[in-house]
């Protein structure tokens, strides 16, 4: 993709916010870690799906966080289709300024006012976006994918690790799966075998 002199090119641009927001546009990637960071490599050199956590839901506990998260994690998707839009309009505008570069049309300017405002419009929702994974973070809750709005809540079960399960249209938490386990994983919560841990 052509680069315009004084600008990020767009490619770059949104590697960066896979990398800070996971995948907000793109439906695969690793969840991030405390901090906005990335999970960190594995010994296999790959991510671990998993990063040590400092607290753990009870049942209780995460439920009442549901309808606040409904519309955190509702303004995220919906900022996220924003995102694309801007994005898409963003490449049309930019191959315009390029084709009109290339044919050296009068009054074509290299850093163009419709540009410039797309860039900042995008930076804007990634900011508002940033904030808002960043308060899931703090809380400990997982993001594991935007656009179906899952989430994952550490917690106990026997002494052991398990991820409470929710996504947006639940009303309630009502499946878990294993620590090492993703969506495919996800089961029930009377599947849970400590009877305590759905108290």
């Amino acid at each position: 993709m052509p680069e315009i002199p004084g600008t990020v090119p767009l490619d770059v641009y949104c590697q960066n916010v896979r990398r800070q927001l996971s995948h907000p546009i793109w439906p695969s990637g690793p969840a991030i870690g405390p901090g906005g960071r990335h999970p960190p490599l594995g010994r296999s050199g790959k991510r671990r799906y998993n990063l040590p956590v400092s607290r753990f839901f009870s049942l209780d506990d995460a439920n009442s966080l549901v309808p606040e998260l409904a519309v955190v994690v509702e303004r995220l998707r919906d900022q996220r289709d924003e995102l694309v839009g801007l994005r898409d309009a963003y490449r049309e505008r930019e191959s315009i300024v390029v084709g009109e570069t290339i044919a050296e049309t009068p009054g074509t300017e290299a850093d163009d006012g419709e540009l410039r405002r797309l860039r900042l419009r995008m930076r804007g929702i990634v900011d508002q976006m940033q904030a808002d994974v960043a308060w899931l973070d703090e809380r400990s809750i997982v993001l594991r994918d935007i656009s179906t709005g899952l989430l994952d809540f550490p917690a106990l079960v026997s002494g052991r690790q398990v991820w409470l399960c929710w996504r947006i249209g639940e009303t309630s938490i009502g499946f878990w799966h294993g620590h090492d386990e993703g969506f495919a994983g996800r089961r029930p919560l009377a599947n849970l075998p400590d009877e305590a841990a759905r108290a």
